[in-house]
């Protein structure tokens, strides 16, 4: 059998996992880091990731004019999150994100060459609950990806490299206990099948949540959500399978609201998957019509993205067949369809101001010729009666009835005619009110109807669930140490990123403000280490 030894033993390599090293390294400590997927993709789920970032304060805020603070940042968090009387440590945590998220997050990720879009996107601003009252959603200029890869140059060119051993393709199995401690784990290295040991004085799990074992989220699914969906689309990494997750209760440790999930409503299937029901959250795009399975527009109050992604989730699932669609032409397409992650953003991913200016400028054509060309999800037609048949055709039955569909989009487009005064129109009066903002502004139709000769082609999405972040988690106090039931840490286990939850087990309560996960992994990351190397500070 295969040993390795460090005084810290930190398991997974996204971006809680490579923050905790390099803050480990800073302190002069001997890491192992171990990663179960292969060294091409280090980074994790980050690495795929759009880059968006929660911050309260920030300087971009400031040179934009938005007033912010850490009370109305709080007030937020809390109207969305709804917290139990008992959620003593994800209070704990959203108090501590919110009040470090520019000093110990911004700041942190800055020092490594991370620079940020100069507007800053307002996601989540609350429907039925308050949600974020002003713009926080601060891309990463490069995406997810970028971030990644400044990290993890860091690690590769820090000063105490010599104490960093990394090992790719090892998947832990189980944690390894001494005298009431933990003290290590072991496994196997997948490329050869050799077990191993890892024993370190401090072990940090950093695998990530659930959400990629699609038969644990429906056996966890909220009964908020009515039963599971019968297809389900995977938009988590694919060894987020909650294997660390068995680990840490076998020694111990605690889980918490585990039904807590923060899903997307909008998935079609991966053009190209990697992984089985591979699937893309899209953006949907607020002035195509959303119908349900029969083709009936959704309601009594629209669905609208940007205001409650959790509330979108439910309206869906609460429906007799758990898919839905979405109906716009080519205008809207190109002005306002959006694909979340690195790979479909290519000209923020690969830093191309021009290309950038052009897609907002001038319509994403390339993204709307990818997904027309090689997305099974979407079709086109010339006329309502033919895109229909075409849904029909797709998904193998006659549910989406022609009548509703053009009473839909017959109600709506003669709303838009009547001119602004008179669009009495929920899903009209949220354009027009979205159309404020300039960051909205930018990447929305003026009312666009979807009967236009001059927009054509129509075109049709079918969408489903699609299974992304784990919001609960194993429990952590601020020093992201491992609690055991009674409420007391456990020697040596610490627990940072989404698989704590974002830290405490589920920080973000019911709903999450967006932005907030890449910045949790950080700050719970940041947090285990400064506890481990004794700089804590509270």
């Amino acid at each position: 059998m295969r040993v390795y030894r460090s005084e810290v033993l930190v398991i997974g390599g996204g971006i809680a996992g490579i923050t905790t090293a390099l803050d480990l390294l800073d302190s002069g400590k001997s890491v192992v880091l171990l990663d179960r997927d292969e060294e091409s993709v280090f980074g994790g789920l980050a690495r795929e990731s759009f880059g968006g970032m929660f911050f309260v304060d920030s300087p971009e805020q400031r040179r934009q004019g938005i007033r912010d603070s850490t009370d109305l940042a709080l007030r937020d968090w809390h109207s969305f999150a709804e917290f139990g009387s008992d959620d003593t440590w994800p209070k704990a945590w959203a108090e501590a994100y919110v009040q470090r998220s520019t000093s110990d997050v911004h700041r942190w990720v800055r020092r490594y060459g991370v620079r940020f879009l100069p507007l800053i996107n307002w996601v989540e601003r609350g429907e039925f609950r308050p949600g974020n009252s002003v713009p926080r959603f601060h891309v990463v200029w490069g995406t997810g990806k970028r971030l990644a890869e400044r990290l993890i140059a860091a690690l590769r060119e820090h000063a105490n490299a010599d104490r960093l051993t990394i090992h790719f393709q090892h998947r832990v199995d189980r944690l390894l206990m001494r005298d009431g401690g933990v003290d290590g784990a072991s496994g196997v290295d997948e490329n050869n099948q050799t077990p191993f040991e890892a024993c370190a004085e401090r072990v940090v799990v950093a695998a990530g949540g659930i959400n990629g074992d699609l038969e644990r989220v429906r056996q966890s699914w909220h009964r908020d959500w009515n039963m599971p969906p019968a297809q389900l689309l995977n938009g988590s990494h694919r060894f987020a399978d909650g294997r660390l997750h068995d680990a840490v209760t076998t020694v111990g440790g605690t889980l918490t609201h585990m039904d807590k999930m923060w899903n997307y409503a909008a998935g079609v299937h991966h053009p190209r998957p990697r992984k089985p029901h591979h699937g893309l959250s899209l953006v949907p795009p607020r002035s195509a019509l959303w119908l349900n399975w029969r083709g009936e527009r959704m309601g009594p109050q629209p669905l609208v993205s940007g205001f409650d992604t959790r509330r979108l989730v439910t309206d869906i699932c609460a429906q007799q067949k758990q898919y839905s669609w979405q109906i716009m032409n080519l205008r809207i397409a190109l002005k306002e369809l959006a694909v979340s992650g690195a790979e479909f953003n290519p000209s923020i991913r690969d830093r191309k101001p021009f290309a950038f200016l052009r897609d907002i400028l001038f319509g994403n054509r390339w993204l709307v010729n990818e997904m027309l060309s090689h997305c099974l999800d979407f079709v086109t037609a010339v006329t309502l009666p033919e895109l229909v048949e075409k849904m029909n055709a797709l998904q193998g039955d006659q549910a989406v009835q022609l009548t509703a569909v053009e009473d839909a989009v017959r109600h709506y487009d003669s709303t838009i005619v009547r001119g602004p005064s008179l669009m009495n129109d929920e899903q009209l009066r949220r354009i027009g009110a979205l159309r404020q903002y300039r960051g909205d502004r930018l990447r929305l139709c003026k009312f666009q109807p979807i009967r236009d000769a001059k927009a054509l082609p129509l075109i049709a999405v079918r969408e489903f669930i699609t299974s992304r972040k784990s919001l609960g988690g194993i429990q952590t106090d601020l020093q992201s140490r491992v609690l055991a039931a009674a409420g007391q840490p456990i020697d040596g286990l610490y627990a940072v990123g989404e698989a704590a939850g974002f830290g405490g087990g589920g920080m973000h309560g019911l709903r999450a403000l967006e932005g907030t996960f890449l910045g949790g992994c950080i700050l719970s990351g940041r947090a285990a280490a400064a506890a481990i190397s004794g700089k804590f500070n509270s």
